[in-house]
């Protein structure tokens, strides 16, 4: 570990809510300078420290020299941010990568929802993962003996974080006269983003009635099932790392490819994420292309919600690169994607056509997938969470030392060193 009173970093945005405040204070602790750079009122509210916090109130394309000025002039070593494909953030990268400095990418767990990720450099799409192959993991698990725990199945920061992405949006829309010059990296209105989430957290009893009784149709129906796993259209992985620019593309090429191959008796099932806020009206299109290709009274819609239930009957699964595919290849079940993922890997995920995958899948090997999850969750998946205040404080225990560690975690793994965490329990 590198002295920490040596280290300074700059972090940019993070998840809804107080995480990234809690993690400086936690490299304070240790010894490390920490500011930060906000870009709107929603980042201010959630910052409490005022000497450590630097508004940005410029344009956009004010954001490259001025990034560079508080590089330099601040000393900064490392930068911390949350997703890498933002703008903001994905030129603070290109900058920092140029630099020399550490850059430390959280995201949501690739092994949801018990996880976080942590690398360095990038992740999905942008992760050192995905020019990894089985065999390399293979060999760095060989010197490994830690015992890795099945993740509990349940969603316990799911209420913290619509209640944090509401209030977050609120600040933004209310507050932010400070900030006139900033541009959203969504193509949603701020007023329209902060009503949905508040319309979310208010229907969450409505939501849950009317997904359990979905759920109860399709598990007591008696028909085998193929099940699409849906993602939010605005998210980076599917905009940035799919060949689908609207989520309206990727309906089209499923339903398609269903009714042309499956039996009669088969039913095809759409989850969609438990963060959709119905932005985008994906239950309405699913009804008209189910129409236009006759096989209405054979499709289905669950409005988010755990995923277990729903996979214990599943024949196959689709997505474009969605991290619940983990969930299915855990299980053992047939995948296709159409994405980039840091689990499309030719030992997981069915390369055939569409209509042969329905009508004939192959299975993916799952030997082969049980090394991959193992080696993730001895690396780059740390226990917690951002939203509750126990998950934070999980993650706290183990990520910021990690973050202090001269290797990332791929690397220290590989090179046979300890790792800079506690072995993996899960407590209930």
């Amino acid at each position: 570990m590198t002295d920490p009173s040596a280290r300074r970093f700059l972090f940019l945005q993070g998840p809804h809510g107080p995480f990234l405040y809690r993690l400086a204070k936690m490299l304070r602790a240790a010894g490390a300078h920490v500011s930060r750079v906000g870009f709107n009122a929603g980042d201010r509210a959630f910052w409490f420290g005022a000497p450590s916090y630097i508004a940005f109130h410029g344009k956009p394309e004010d954001w490259t020299d001025t990034f560079r000025d508080i590089v330099v002039t601040g000393g900064i070593t490392d930068i911390v941010l949350y997703g890498d494909t933002r703008p903001i953030h994905a030129t603070a990268v290109d900058i920092a990568r140029a630099m020399g400095l550490r850059i430390h990418v959280f995201e949501e767990g690739y092994m949801r929802p018990y996880w976080v990720t942590y690398e360095r450099g990038g992740t999905n799409g942008h992760s050192r993962l995905m020019k990894m192959d089985v065999a390399d993991m293979q060999a760095a698990l060989a010197r490994s003996d830690l015992e890795v725990p099945t993740p509990p199945a349940h969603w316990g920061d799911m209420l913290h974080h619509v209640f944090y992405g509401a209030l977050y949006h609120w600040f933004v829309m209310f507050r932010n006269g400070d900030y006139r010059n900033f541009a959203r990296h969504r193509d949603l209105p701020v007023a329209t983003e902060a009503a949905l989430y508040t319309k979310r957290l208010i229907l969450m009893p409505l939501i849950a009635l009317d997904r359990r009784i979905a759920t109860l149709r399709i598990r007591y129906g008696g028909f085998p099932y193929h099940l699409v796993l849906l993602q939010l259209e605005h998210d980076a992985s599917f905009q940035q790392h799919s060949p689908f620019t609207r989520m309206e593309e990727f309906l089209s090429v499923v339903m398609e490819g269903f009714a042309k191959a499956t039996p009669r008796h088969h039913h095809l099932v759409f989850k969609a994420h438990p963060l959709d806020n119905e932005r985008s009206p994906t239950k309405r299109i699913i009804r008209r292309l189910a129409k236009q290709h006759g096989v209405s009274a054979r499709v289905h819609f669950v409005r988010g919600g755990k995923l277990a239930k729903l996979l214990d009957h599943a024949r196959t699964a689709v997505t474009v690169n969605s991290t619940a595919a983990q969930q299915v290849l855990w299980r053992g079940i047939p995948l296709k994607v159409f994405g980039a993922a840091v689990y499309n890997k030719p030992e997981f995920v069915s390369d055939q056509p569409l209509p042969e995958f329905f009508a004939s899948p192959d299975r993916p090997d799952s030997r082969a997938y049980k090394d991959y999850r193992r080696f993730l969750l001895e690396t780059s998946q740390v226990p917690g969470g951002f939203y509750s205040a126990r998950g934070r404080r999980q993650l706290m225990r183990q990520v910021v030392d990690m973050m202090l560690a001269e290797d990332d975690p791929y690397d220290t793994l590989a090179s046979g060193k300890n790792p800079p965490r506690q072995p993996l329990r899960i407590v209930s």
